[in-house]
């Protein structure tokens, strides 16, 4: 196995390039997935402005914008691991809302969010339309186990003791959310430092 030792730019740089290879005839969707502990929305935040300077149209969306109602969440109260690995995500509404409608000849509108978690409530959002040769960039956890449709699938890969080491205490019961946890991924970066990201393979 190889593994390439890189810099935060240099990753970023080989993510966009890997991005910008992507048919431009067609939308491209493009999912970062990591435990919370490696902060995915700052990897996928970090690939918007590249990917619109060499001009293709972006459009970013947080699977945190997707979880269920409370009642559904905490059915089993706020801190069960199995909930928060296969219940907090409405999955279905992310494929309805924002994957299936970049399917080959699909609309191109997206629905950038569904649901506020914060306040409990639909978040009212307005349906946004990605132009031609769009990228869509989802970040989210634990999202690469529920067969989502992506043209490139980033995982952050933590070792079970880094993750236990940046996991913060009040997130501690997650852990054993993750525990078997096996990504469908086009691109793992291992990153117990995130100062020193290092791509496999």
């Amino acid at each position: 196995m190889n593994v390439r030792p890189l810099s935060p730019e240099a990753l970023v740089a080989e993510l966009v390039a890997r991005i910008s290879a992507l048919p431009r005839d067609t939308w491209s969707r493009v999912v970062v997935d990591g435990a919370d502990a490696t902060a995915p929305h700052e990897t996928a935040d970090a690939l918007v402005t590249p990917l619109r300077a060499l001009g293709r149209p972006v459009l970013r969306v947080s699977a945190r914008d997707f979880l269920r109602p409370a009642s559904v969440r905490f059915e089993h109260g706020k801190q069960d691991p199995d909930a928060f690995r296969y219940e907090w995500l409405d999955v279905g509404g992310l494929l309805r809302e924002v994957l299936a409608p970049l399917d080959p000849g699909g609309s191109g509108r997206v629905l950038p969010s569904l649901w506020n978690a914060d306040t409990d409530r639909a978040s009212r959002a307005d349906y946004v339309a990605l132009g031609a040769g769009g990228v869509l960039v989802l970040d989210g956890t634990l999202l690469l186990d529920k067969w989502l449709p992506a043209e490139l699938a980033v995982h952050l890969w933590l070792s079970p003791a880094a993750l236990r080491r940046r996991t913060p205490e009040d997130l501690a019961w997650t852990l054993p959310a993750y525990e078997g946890y096996e990504p469908r991924a086009d691109v793992t970066v291992r990153y117990d430092h995130p100062a020193r990201p290092a791509l496999v393979g």
